[in-house]
C-alpha cells in the first residue's frame, strides 16, 4: 500500500472537512479519530475520495501510514487533550516530523510545546485556521507558525489546499512558535467587534426605524455592493432574509438574544492588555455579549429604568453605513496595532500586509477593506499607526462624522451601541495630541506619591499639593 502524504487526526467537523479537502487536491490522506466507529462512517460517506483516504484505527498505524519525515495535523481540543496526544504520540515519530495543532489554542501554550520540542528532532506547529465548516472543505485561510523546516514540509499541501484570492493562496507561514495561534487570535477578536457592530446597526435599524428583519437583510446587501462588502454583511443579510419554517417568522426573530463566546476574544483582550495595548471595541463586543446573557434582568430593567428620549429623526441607512465603516476601519486598526505589540515583543518580525493578504479570502473576517489596508502597510506608516496611512485618513475624514452622529443619537434615544462609540472614543483620544493623562498623574501622585514627569524638565517630580481640610 502506497502510503499517505499527511495524516489527519479528529474527524469532527472541521477535521472532516480538511481531510475531504485535501484529498479533493490530490493528496493522499491518512485518518483516525479517538472514537474509532467515526472513522468508517466517514470513509462511507466520503466515497467518491476514498482512493485518496486511508483509514487507521490505532495510533501506531496511523503513524506507519505517512510519508517520512511525517507531517501529521491534529484537530482537536487544546489544552489538556493536546499535551495528552503529543505525550502519546511522540514516541512513535522520528527525527523530522511535525505535529501540527489546527484548533484555537492559547498561543503561550503554544509556544511551551515549541519550546519543549527544541533538541527532540521533532517540530511543533500552530496552526489557526478560518472559515469554518465550508471554508475547511473548499478553501480556508490558515495563520502558520513553527520552524522553517516545517513549513517547507507542509507549504505545498497548505498552498494547494488554502482559498485563493486572484491565484494567490491566502496561507502563510508567519513566525515561529505561537506567531500563528497569535495572529488567529486577534483575527478572531477582530471578527468579534465586527459582527457586534453589524448587531448595533441591526438594533438601529430595527427598534428606532422600525424596520422589519427583511428589510434590513435588503439594505446590508446593498452596502455589502459597496466598500463594505465583506463575508459578514453577506452572511448577515442572507440571515435576515431566512424564514423559520415552524412558525413563518423571520428566523432571527425566534432566536434568544443571548449570545456566548470560546475563548479568543477574551484572549485577545488579556493579550492587548499586557502589551498594554487598546483592544477597546473587541472588549465593547465581549461586554456586550457577556451583558446578552442577563436575559431576565434586562427584562426587569427595561420596565424599572429609565432609557434614552427621543430624536425627531433617527440616523439614516447612509449614516449607520458610514458608521460602519469607521467603525471597522478603526477596530481592524486596533487589531493591527495588537499584532504589531507583539511582533515587537516575541521578536516573530510579523508583516503585517502579509497578514491582511491571507484575510483577503476563506477567513471569516475576508473584506474589501483588507485591500486598502495591503496598500497601507506598503507605505512608511506614521508611528506604526495605520490610522495615519494617507488612504486611511481619508476614508476617516469622510465616514467619523457619520460615526459621531450615530453614537450620539445612540446616546440620546437609549438604544446600545458600545463597540461604535468605542472605536469613536478611541479615535477621539488619538486626536488630541494635549490628552487628561497629566490629571491622572495629579491624582496617583496626590495619594500614593507615586511621582511623574514635567513638561519643562526631565526626570522624576512630585508636587507641591494642597492639603485636606481635616
Amino acid at each position: 500500500m502506497s502510503k499517505a502524504d499527511i495524516g489527519v487526526y479528529g474527524l469532527g467537523t472541521m477535521g472532516r472537512a480538511l481531510a475531504l479537502n485535501l484529498a479533493d487536491k490530490g493528496f493522499t490522506v491518512a485518518v483516525t479519530n479517538r472514537e474509532t466507529d467515526w472513522i468508517e462512517d466517514f470513509i462511507n460517506d466520503s466515497a467518491e475520495l476514498a482512493g485518496n483516504l486511508i483509514a487507521q484505527h490505532t495510533l501506531q498505524s496511523f503513524v506507519q501510514a505517512i510519508k517520512t519525515p511525517r507531517t501529521l495535523l491534529f484537530m482537536i481540543p487544546s489544552g489538556a487533550p493536546m499535551d495528552a496526544m503529543i505525550a502519546q504520540i511522540s514516541p512513535l515519530l522520528e527525527a523530522g516530523d511535525t505535529i501540527i495543532d489546527g484548533g484555537n489554542a492559547d498561543f503561550n501554550a503554544t509556544r511551551a510545546r515549541s519550546d519543549a520540542f527544541k533538541d527532540t528532532g521533532l517540530h511543533f506547529v500552530g496552526m489557526g485556521v478560518s472559515g469554518g465548516e465550508q471554508g475547511a472543505r473548499f478553501g480556508p485561510s490558515m495563520m502558520v507558525g513553527g520552524t522553517q523546516h516545517s513549513w517547507e514540509q507542509f507549504k505545498p499541501m497548505a498552498e494547494a489546499m488554502a482559498a485563493k484570492f486572484e491565484g494567490n493562496p491566502c496561507v502563510a507561514h508567519l513566525g515561529p512558535d505561537g506567531a500563528g495561534h497569535f495572529v488567529k487570535t486577534v483575527h478572531n477578536g477582530i471578527e468579534y467587534a465586527d459582527m457586534q457592530m453589524i448587531a448595533e446597526v441591526y438594533g438601529m435599524l430595527r427598534d428606532q426605524g422600525n424596520r422589519s428583519a427583511a428589510e434590513i437583510g435588503a439594505v446590508l446587501t446593498d452596502w455589502n455592493k459597496g466598500p463594505l462588502q465583506s463575508y459578514l454583511i453577506e452572511a448577515s443579510a442572507a440571515a435576515l432574509a431566512s424564514v423559520d419554517t415552524a412558525t413563518g417568522l423571520p428566523m432571527v426573530d425566534v432566536i434568544l438574544d443571548k449570545a456566548g463566546q470560546k475563548g479568543t476574544g477574551r484572549w485577545t483582550l488579556i493579550e492587548a492588555l499586557k502589551l498594554g495595548q487598546s483592544a477597546s471595541t473587541i472588549e465593547a463586543a465581549m461586554g456586550a455579549r457577556a451583558w446578552s446573557s442577563e436575559k431576565a434582568m434586562r427584562q426587569d430593567s427595561e420596565t424599572l429604568l429609565t432609557r434614552g428620549g427621543q430624536l425627531s429623526d433617527v440616523p439614516s441607512t447612509s449614516d449607520l453605513e458610514d458608521a460602519m465603516r469607521a467603525g471597522r476601519i478603526l477596530s481592524h486598526a486596533q487589531g493591527f496595532r495588537i499584532l504589531q505589540a507583539a511582533s515587537d515583543d516575541f521578536e516573530w518580525a510579523l508583516d503585517m500586509g502579509q497578514i491582511a493578504q491571507i484575510w483577503r479570502a476563506g477567513c471569516i473576517i475576508r473584506s474589501a477593506l483588507l485591500d486598502e489596508l495591503m496598500e497601507a502597510f506598503a507605505q512608511d506608516l506614521p508611528h506604526g499607526h495605520l490610522i495615519l496611512a494617507p488612504e486611511m485618513r481619508a476614508r476617516l475624514e469622510t465616514t467619523v462624522p457619520a460615526l459621531r452622529r450615530v453614537v450620539a443619537a445612540g446616546a440620546l434615544l437609549g438604544q446600545p451601541v458600545p463597540a461604535l462609540a468605542a472605536a469613536l472614543g478611541w479615535y477621539d483620544t488619538m486626536t488630541r495630541g494635549r490628552g487628561t493623562a497629566n490629571m491622572i498623574q495629579a491624582q496617583r501622585d496626590f495619594f500614593g506619591h507615586h511621582g511623574f514627569e514635567r513638561v519643562d524638565q526631565s526626570g522624576k517630580h512630585h508636587g507641591d499639593w494642597q492639603k485636606l481640610a481635616q
